[in-house]
């Protein structure tokens, strides 16, 4: 027994210094990109006058936020699969990856923001939850959302190219580096994006052309003549369409403990970045086992292979140090700009306690999502990573909750 145990810990240790450029770039990748989720954390929380002036405005963030993973963190699992495969180049004929991939970006894009609208007023009426009305959400979801995700298409693609160029392991980076670009710009345009809603006229009429482009959008992307971009579009329909459900209740959480944690700022600061960090971590390994799967190297089984467990191991390492960094970072913060908390250990230890948990989910449903997608005959590349970044939107917010209990910190409605 015990000779198996330290055969397999061999096995571990020699995994994990073959894979000691990952394991740099990774880490480079999380930290950079816990850092700069903490834009929108700070954001939120100097915002709280705005939050309550514009009820289920928290309900909408989650949802913008979870859909740019969606979209563009699946565009970089594809282009991280088609570097592998030795398909992708840098070009800008229409037939190429990376312009079916952008036509992909910005046509759900324009859709998938409308749609977010309707369904986080859906959800605060169902709630009974207060909440702006139905053309204020338009024109701040689509707005808000078409000038972000120009920004993080341009990350998207130079990534990919500067990836591609340089060798480094996308699939290692992508997720990280897109999420923490949504995180760093999404919160502070929907913010902006609010002031235009303040003239009542110029709502109306932004949200009347949101609604338009929105439906046409729509209806351009399933139509297209470009075979790529239509199949993408077309199978993950259904993601676009069922994933934000799971970030609605996320935001649905926190917006009905808006006076909790606006009287813990220190807290609401860490929202952001912690499930930020928990999808990165979650869409890496699946980002990894797509690839994987689609060349071979692993088979959609019931009981992971090998390489599948060893890949896990790095997430856990990626998560143990990711946690504590970030943890550490929001005390400094909270201490520095005089943010109430509810202690040192708690912000820490607490912090890494709910990063544990977050990723002990994380690591099933990765596999077991990009194994199902793979033998369904989809790609896992369109389903994987939104997937697990919308479960890890709402267990992250839940385990985060829960970790906080455990240290003595409630925020029962």
């Amino acid at each position: 027994m015990a000779g198996r145990y330290r055969r397999r810990a061999r096995r571990l240790w020699s995994y994990l210094r073959s894979e000691r450029r990952t394991l740099r770039q990774g880490f480079v990748a999380l930290l950079v990109g816990a850092l700069t989720s903490f834009v929108a954390g700070i954001t939120l929380a100097n915002i709280t006058g705005t939050l309550r002036e514009l009820p289920g405005l928290l309900i909408l963030t989650p949802a913008i936020l979870g859909m740019r993973g969606t979209i563009f963190g699946a565009i970089g699992a594809r282009l991280g699969t088609s570097t592998h495969a030795g398909v992708f180049e840098v070009t800008r004929d229409r037939s190429g990856v990376l312009y079916q991939n952008a036509f992909v970006g910005i046509t759900s894009t324009l859709y998938s923001s409308l749609y977010l609208a309707a369904l986080a007023k859906l959800a605060a009426t169902a709630f009974g939850l207060r909440s702006i009305s139905f053309l204020r959400f338009v024109t701040i979801s689509v707005v808000g959302g078409v000038l972000d995700s120009a920004l993080i298409l341009v990350v998207t693609i130079v990534l990919s190219v500067v990836s591609y160029r340089r060798g480094y392991d996308l699939d290692a980076v992508s997720t990280p580096i897109v999420t923490a670009a949504a995180d760093m710009t999404t919160v502070p345009i929907l913010y902006l994006a609010t002031f235009l809603t303040r003239v009542g006229w110029l709502n109306n009429t932004l949200a009347a052309v949101a609604i338009v482009l929105g439906i046409y959008a729509a209806i351009r992307g399933a139509l297209t003549d470009l075979p790529i971009a239509k199949r993408v579009f077309v199978e993950m329909a259904a993601v676009i369409v069922l994933t934000p459900l799971l970030d609605i209740l996320a935001g649905t959480v926190v917006e009905a403990r808006l006076d909790r944690f606006a009287a813990l700022p220190g807290l609401l600061v860490l929202i952001p970045p912690f499930v930020a960090t928990a999808g990165s971590l979650g869409g890496i390994l699946s980002s990894r086992l797509s690839s994987k799967l689609q060349l071979g190297l692993i088979k959609p089984r019931g009981l992971p292979e090998g390489l599948a467990y060893l890949d896990s191991a790095l997430i856990v390492a990626f998560g143990f140090v990711v946690f504590t960094f970030m943890g550490a970072l929001a005390l400094g913060y909270s201490v520095v700009a005089g943010k109430a908390y509810p202690g040192a250990m708690t912000m820490v230890l607490g912090t890494l306690l709910a990063g544990m948990m977050a990723t002990a989910i994380a690591i099933p449903v990765s596999y077991y999502t990009a194994v199902v997608t793979t033998r369904f005959g989809l790609d896992p590349d369109n389903h994987s990573v939104p997937i697990i970044t919308s479960v890890m939107d709402l267990s992250g917010v839940v385990v985060f909750l829960a970790a906080l209990a455990i240290f003595g910190v409630t925020l029962h409605v």
